[in-house]
């Protein structure tokens, strides 16, 4: 069992060899890549040791108590521990996500519903800048473009973990869950009836990318400049600041009416652009490689959801892994937590179940 860990044990030899040369480090690129590397394979291999020292430990500990029975229930806890560790290990050994340590663009957007729609994204963005900062995240709105009842018609965010992370644990790895269509239930503010009503907004995150990750051509973009719309202020209204950037090759647009001056409207538009020909590489990617990733419903089909969010029974609902909970007010409040671990685990589990 386990064999394939010998060979992830050797090359975790080399790098730690590797990185303890000074000239590997004149390469901050290649260094920070090797650093990765290791810091992915030093919990395999911790494991992998405890595992194997934890069987010889049975093998003693039954020869003793063939003498001395007093050892037998030391070989019950020793026994106990084995099955703790090898399960640990099979999870550390399923394949990961390349894009778990990255930092996401996080988009809500209004689908059907109307008015009642826009202020469930309104809801749904609060959620998330408070989970956000439950966790220790920064968070940064990019472009928003409000409704006239408040919340929002669609909205981009930057959601960024504060310095380091361990492997696999960046924001991605816990946010990547909430792509997809996103239903609630409730009675609307304008309902004068007191009837309930359905409506839906749509949740779209991708992997930030840096500019190592996509090579963007000028030649390549078509870029137009608009007169800013909603709210009225200062440079809103009043100049042709907006700016919306059409990738002509994918044909994927990204835009930007935010910031007071073209050039910074330019600039996140580029970075959502950017992100957005990550997410889309990766998935041709992966679909050549026949790697059932999860999809992101990017329609807002109320027919699509993924999740239901039922105020009268202050019930919240993930229907992809039948997660079921009574604490809604506390969900939207940012105590996303459990909702979203149980999607973690769910995915492990299919690809634990995958790689057997």
């Amino acid at each position: 069992m386990f064999e394939a860990v010998e060979e992830l044990i050797g090359e975790h030899a080399d790098l730690e060899t590797k990185l303890a040369d000074p000239s590997v480090h004149s390469d901050q690129a290649n260094a920070r890549r090797l650093s990765k590397r290791y810091a992915e394979l030093t919990p395999i291999v911790g494991t992998y040791r405890s595992w194997k020292q934890t069987g010889e430990d049975i093998d003693t500990a039954r020869e003793l108590a063939a003498d001395d029975p007093d050892f037998a229930a030391e070989v019950k806890e020793l026994e106990a521990r084995r099955e703790e560790l090898t399960e640990k290990l099979r999870l550390l050994l399923v394949p990961r996500d390349p894009s778990d340590d990255k930092d996401v663009i996080l988009e809500v957007k209004a689908g059907a519903g109307g008015d009642e729609s826009a202020l469930f994204a309104g809801d749904l963005l609060r959620m998330y800048l408070r989970y956000a900062e439950r966790v220790g995240w920064k968070t940064e709105i990019i472009d928003a473009t409000e409704s006239e009842l408040g919340g929002y018609k669609d909205v981009q965010v930057a959601v960024k973990a504060r310095g380091e992370t361990e492997p696999g644990q960046g924001v991605w790895a816990r946010m990547k869950y909430e792509g997809g269509v996103h239903r609630v239930q409730r009675v609307p503010a304008t309902e004068s009836q007191g009837r309930i009503h359905t409506s839906a907004a749509g949740v779209l995150v991708t992997p930030e990318a840096e500019e190592v990750d996509v090579e963007i051509h000028a030649n390549d973009l078509r870029i137009d400049v608009y007169r800013s719309s909603g709210p009225g202020g200062q440079s809103v209204n009043t100049t042709d600041s907006a700016v919306r950037i059409t990738h002509l090759p994918t044909g994927i647009v990204a835009s930007c009416q935010n910031e007071k001056s073209q050039l910074q409207n330019k600039e996140q538009a580029l970075r959502i652009l950017r992100s957005r020909l990550l997410a889309a590489a990766q998935e041709e990617a992966e679909s050549k490689a026949a790697d059932a990733r999860r999809s992101q419903v990017r329609t807002v089909d109320r027919s699509e959801k993924i999740r239901t969010y039922n105020f009268p029974e202050n019930r919240i609902s993930d229907h992809r892994v039948g997660f079921k909970a009574y604490n809604l007010d506390q969900v939207l409040d940012g105590d996303l937590d459990a909702v979203i671990q149980a999607c973690v685990d769910a995915d492990s589990a299919a690809k634990l179940a995958a790689a057997q």
